[in-house]
């Protein structure tokens, strides 16, 4: 039985602690602690789960086989790339690093430890989506909005870093990790600070398929849609209500016209970090590529840093730059 750890137990890392104490119960792992440098969160949330609390992550180092690491990006790459050299299994949050340097120094580490390294991109972990995959045959065009009220968390990095990210790992992986990006054209602007809060991009892949993506952390409401075409269907998923449909052209015989069949989708609701968290601690325990692996993280980075670096070049083009004070 895998003896796990999460690190960071903030408002995401929380939610990871309560799965794993949740695992922990039904005997599919062993909860052995939980870390924060606030002393007295990681001591309310190693008490509310019955393990130790700790402030100092090396403390865990050989002493647990897997950990989920929710700490700020920057933090990433150092303690992810501790505990993979040690052999330990790691599931970081998205994104997998600040730079794609970071990511490729996570991805050796766990070559050279031979541990999983997985990353928490949890919308490809979402109901709707997993019910939605085996029908998605070569799609051509994508349009995507993921919107959300403001918060004072993740303020630290951009929207495309923050929310834009989730989309753009998914449109890849899609479309296939055989065709890769030939353009990208963006827009972002800073509303509430200095970095990007709202953001547009188009991206263009090798095999002719086109994804139009917005992302906002400054609306009214909360909107997680994603709708795209694919050869003779619509398909239409909406994250937050678990839902997803596919229409088609529908011949009729008593008609010369054709109609339209939408065909809803059956939908099994599972919590997607629940979902994420079972997937890493079996791809940990069987040693077997994770869903979301490294060099998935990685490319999702990737096209996330190209994006910001469009955004940037039309900033400074419109006479804006100075708006995007430290990003």
């Amino acid at each position: 039985m895998l003896r796990t750890a999460v690190i960071g137990v903030g408002h995401l890392g929380q939610q990871h602690a309560r799965i794993h104490a949740a695992l922990a119960a039904e005997g599919k792992s062993q909860l052995v602690s939980v870390c924060d440098i606030d002393e007295a969160r990681a001591k309310k949330i190693g008490e509310d789960w019955h393990v130790e609390s700790t402030t100092a992550w090396r403390n865990l180092l050989g002493n647990v086989d897997a950990v989920s690491l929710a700490v700020p990006t920057e933090s990433h790459c150092e303690i992810a790339c501790a505990f993979l050299e040690s052999g330990t299994h790691v599931l970081v949050e998205k994104p997998i690093s600040r730079t794609i340097d970071e990511a490729d120094r996570m991805i050796e580490a766990a070559r050279k430890g031979a541990a999983i390294l997985q990353v928490g991109h949890a919308e490809r972990f979402n109901p709707a989506l997993v019910a939605l995959r085996p029908h998605v045959k070569n799609p051509v065009y994508f349009e995507i909005h993921r919107v959300g009220q403001f918060t004072a968390r993740s303020l630290d990095i951009d929207v495309v870093l923050d929310l834009m990210i989730h989309d753009l790992d998914i449109v890849q992986w899609l479309v296939g990790e055989d065709f890769g990006v030939m353009s990208v054209h963006a827009v972002g602007i800073p509303i509430l600070t200095n970095r990007v809060d709202a953001a547009n991009a188009r991206i263009e892949f090798e095999s002719g398929a086109v994804a139009n993506i917005t992302a906002s952390r400054v609306g009214t409401e909360r909107i997680r849609k994603m709708r795209f075409f694919q050869p003779r269907d619509y398909v239409v998923v909406d994250y937050a209500n678990n839902y997803a449909s596919i229409s088609s052209l529908a011949l009729s015989q008593a008609s010369p016209w054709p109609g339209v069949n939408t065909k809803v989708l059956e939908v099994i609701n599972v919590e997607p970090l629940r979902a994420e968290i079972e997937s890493f601690i079996e791809s940990a325990s069987t040693n077997s590529r994770p869903l979301v692996s490294g060099e998935d993280g990685r490319r999702a980075l990737a096209l996330a840093l190209r994006t910001l670096e469009q955004i940037h070049e039309h900033t400074v083009r419109i006479g804006a730059g100075t708006l995007l004070q430290n990003a």
